[in-house]
């Protein structure tokens, strides 16, 4: 069905039908606060209905912070819950020693290269493993999540919840929905192995989940009424020039592999589509579900301007410049994409698969 074209995103929820969608949220340290930014936008539109949300690491936690919320008090129980995990996120970094440099502060660059605490941390990081630097394995991750998400209270929300995590053993995603979503399985999907020792959750060792998902859409596009899936991405699929630097470097093997296995998944979607235009309907339910989803996207080029240590910058300045880059992108897509919510990709899949095949 196609719908109608309306002034803006403020129409009223009188003047056009609501529309599930699903949310998809990456993962990516401090810069999920960009991702915080556009779903605070997106729970002031009245005809926008959250079906489910699949997510990964900080994604994940965006994804329980309004699921908790919205449970609790409907879009503005929601907003607030976001505002509140992420003034934690920054009262719980205040005192750490990395901090930016006060040459940075001046110029105005959220980098941490400089900060001599981020230097050591990170060779540190390179020369010994987190079960050598920290045999308790103490993570203030668990005490925040502790403190900010009711865990009962998800289990009864009408928002489908997927978090992802990686088996360490196996390689493979693992999925956990609204009620075996624990504490642990949230931190699973945010364990990075130079940093964290693996969380074990029934007796398997699990890391980030960036690595097999991220975010995983397969279980929206199969357990979710909502055909039209906004990907919220704050790792670059491109990045201009050679990196040149170690960190550097580091940074674009981590940004490929974490965006290996969501182009993986957007592929499979055009080729599914791609399939029915030839072919025509008669195919299973499964492969029709692949092919009616619908894939937005919300991203910004000031992510390309970040570099990897400022993902540990949780300085409030720094997460309020990133919220509002987040409303604002969710501003500009919905200008020129909300007459087709509900009608159309706005993502180029066909252009994505073309690039594959042409390589191959």
């Amino acid at each position: 069905m196609v719908m109608q074209q309306h002034d803006g995103p403020e129409a009223s929820a009188t003047s056009r039908n609501p529309l599930p969608i699903d949310l998809a949220l990456q993962g990516g340290g401090a810069h999920g606060a960009f991702t915080w930014g556009v779903l605070d936008r997106v729970l002031e539109i009245p005809w926008l209905k959250i079906e489910s949300i699949t997510g990964t690491s900080a994604g994940a936690m965006n994804a329980l912070a309004l699921v908790d919320g919205y449970t609790r008090d409907g879009a503005e129980g929601a907003k607030a819950a976001l505002e509140q995990f992420w003034r934690r996120v920054s009262d719980s970094a205040r005192y750490s020693p990395i901090q930016r440099t006060p040459v940075d502060v001046l110029r105005g660059n959220w980098s941490l290269d400089n900060s001599p605490a981020y230097v050591f941390f990170d060779l540190f990081s390179r020369l010994f493993s987190p079960y050598q630097t920290n045999p308790a394995n103490y993570d203030p991750l668990r005490t925040l999540l502790e403190e900010s998400i009711d865990f009962d209270r998800l289990k009864g929300s009408p928002i489908k919840l997927f978090v992802t995590a990686t088996n360490v053993r196996t390689g493979l995603p693992r999925v956990f929905r609204n009620a075996n979503i624990t504490v642990e399985a949230v931190l699973a999907s945010a364990c990075l192995p130079l940093v964290h020792q693996a969380i074990e959750i029934d007796g398997d060792p699990y890391w980030d989940g960036g690595f097999s998902g991220n975010p995983l859409l397969t279980p929206v596009i199969r357990e979710s009424k909502a055909r039209d899936i906004l990907l919220v991405q704050i790792n670059p699929i491109e990045r201009p020039g050679v990196p040149r630097t170690a960190s550097e470097i580091l940074n674009r093997l981590n940004e490929i592999s974490f965006n290996s296995s969501l182009k993986k998944e957007l592929r499979g979607i055009a080729m599914f589509q791609r399939l029915f235009v030839d072919e025509g309907p008669g195919h299973a339910d499964w492969a029709e579900q692949w092919a009616s989803t619908r894939i937005h996207r919300i991203a910004s080029p000031r992510m390309i301007e970040l570099g990897v240590s400022s993902k540990l910058n949780a300085e409030w300045e720094f997460l309020s410049m990133l919220r509002e880059e987040g409303r604002n992108c969710t501003d500009v897509f919905l200008k020129e994409h909300a007459g087709d919510l509900g009608s159309r990709s706005t993502f180029d899949l066909d252009a994505l698969l073309d690039s594959v095949l042409e390589q191959t």
